[in-house]
């Protein structure tokens, strides 16, 4: 109850006073669900490099209530509250330190209430959610001991987190170093743990393969996650690195707390050379997306919580522990209001709200329709819908950036058998595009608002 208590506490004000709007990720969540819901199949009908898992979600969340802000919002609570306490009672379950207790839940709830990206329902923090699921099945006692079902329920949860947001897979090399540790053979050990992560992968093949999109899934899910080019939804790299400050002075006081504790047991020392590798993967992952994904904070979690275990328990001035919590919760208190408490400046760290999505001011005529735009912006969707695949453009330039090639204008014009009724062309391709594709673009007219086409006949 205290945890559901500190992270509401630490939230909802933010919302009644509007510091916490719209985000990119949401936005994107939003046209994701719309389209799914409509019917689309993703990566065929809908050009996005989200993953498979995510976008079901979205499209779920769609269903139940369309363009639902608070409904993201409490979801997104509701996984941190999940995987929290879902943390400790591992913790609590396999002794994996010398004292019980729910203060690893605590502190994880407090370190994701830092920033806002952990209020977002991002990919990222979904998939964290089975990753954390996970971690049971890669801890067998003495007494139970690795089986094969264990290893494949491991591997394939890891596999649906990397169905929700691909660089998680690197998870992976936690599940072999445990493997390593915990397993008798670990060779076969190890190929039990890929077959459960490959599995997941397999049937969400099949389905792509029976809807005619598995070459799309290859290039859409695979191709923008590990070359780095998907579009980044999450905060200025500057601002990340400024809220990571206070997680990162907790963990490195953790650290040094613990390096001078003496653990009892083989199976907790083992346990705490697992979370070392878990930070170590952490901190190389989001070296490796440079901070373009929402919620990156999350991965490194997990271990931050536990490694803070050592800075409130094992000590005998139990005062002193409970006035470094009550410390680190005023600290996230002020950054996390500083933008209320007028606190900007002084601290360096703008308001997360500088970079929220907004109507876009220049196409205000245009409200409440099903829209294509050709360009960047993605405010104008805020309040207008997608009605084309082409919700990504830096993804739609595999149509709309070759133009001089025929199956280019193949795809365009099956995309776009039914045209949206406004158009808004910002990169000025219109009048190539009347050229080569005169029935679909050229039945759109201009209209009093620069840079905006209405389809002709298509109704207000």
């Amino acid at each position: 109850m205290l945890l559901v208590l500190l992270a509401l506490g630490l939230r909802l004000p933010l919302l009644w006073l509007g510091e916490a709007p719209l985000s990119l990720a949401e936005l994107r969540g939003w046209l994701l669900g719309e389209r799914l819901h409509a019917g689309a199949v993703l990566y065929r009908d809908l050009y996005d490099h989200t993953a498979p898992l995510a976008a079901l979600m979205y499209g779920l969340l769609d269903l139940a209530l369309p363009r639902s802000w608070v409904l993201y919002r409490f979801a997104a609570l509701g996984l941190v509250v999940v995987q929290a306490i879902r943390l400790s009672v591992v913790f609590n379950r396999y002794n994996v330190h010398p004292e019980r207790g729910y203060l690893a839940a605590l502190t994880y709830a407090l370190l994701a209430s830092v920033t806002t990206d952990l209020d977002v329902l991002s990919p990222l923090l979904m998939g964290q959610t089975f990753v954390v699921f996970s971690l049971s099945a890669l801890l067998p006692t003495s007494r139970e001991g690795y089986d094969s079902s264990r290893l494949f329920r491991a591997g394939f949860l890891l596999g649906l987190a990397a169905l929700c947001y691909l660089p998680l897979a690197w998870l992976l090399v936690v599940g072999l170093f445990a493997v390593i540790s915990f397993a008798a053979n670990s060779f076969r050990s190890f190929l039990l743990l890929l077959c459960g992560f490959a599995f997941p992968y397999a049937v969400t093949a099949t389905f792509f393969l029976y809807t005619n999109s598995l070459s799309s899934f290859q290039q859409f899910h695979f191709a923008p996650m590990l070359t780095g080019a998907a579009m980044a939804d999450a905060l200025p790299r500057s601002l990340q690195l400024g809220l990571a400050i206070l997680p990162g002075v907790v963990l490195l006081a953790a650290l040094g707390r613990t390096f001078t504790s003496s653990l009892g047991l083989v199976f907790q020392v083992k346990f705490q050379q697992l979370m070392l590798v878990w930070l170590g993967v952490a901190l190389v992952l989001g070296a490796a997306l440079r901070a373009t994904a929402p919620g990156i904070l999350a991965i490194a979690l997990p271990p931050a919580a536990y490694f803070a275990l050592f800075l409130w328990q094992r000590t005998q001035r139990v005062w002193v522990a409970e006035a470094m919590f009550l410390v680190l919760v005023g600290a996230v208190a002020v950054v996390r209001y500083r933008t209320v408490l007028g606190l900007e400046q002084l601290l360096r760290l703008p308001s997360e709200a500088r970079y929220a999505a907004r109507p876009d001011k220049r196409y205000a005529a245009v409200r409440g329709q099903r829209v294509l735009v050709l360009g960047p912006s993605r405010g104008v969707y805020v309040e207008n819908a997608a009605g084309s695949p082409y919700v990504d453009w830096r993804l739609a330039q595999r149509d709309f950036g070759y133009l001089n090639q025929y199956s280019a204008i193949f795809r365009l014009a099956n995309n776009l058998a039914s045209p949206p009724p406004y158009l808004i062309d910002e990169v000025g391709l219109l009048p190539e595009l009347r050229y080569k594709l005169p029935t679909i673009f050229g039945r759109y007219h201009p209209t009093s608002t620069p840079r905006v086409y209405r389809l002709a006949g298509a109704g207000r």
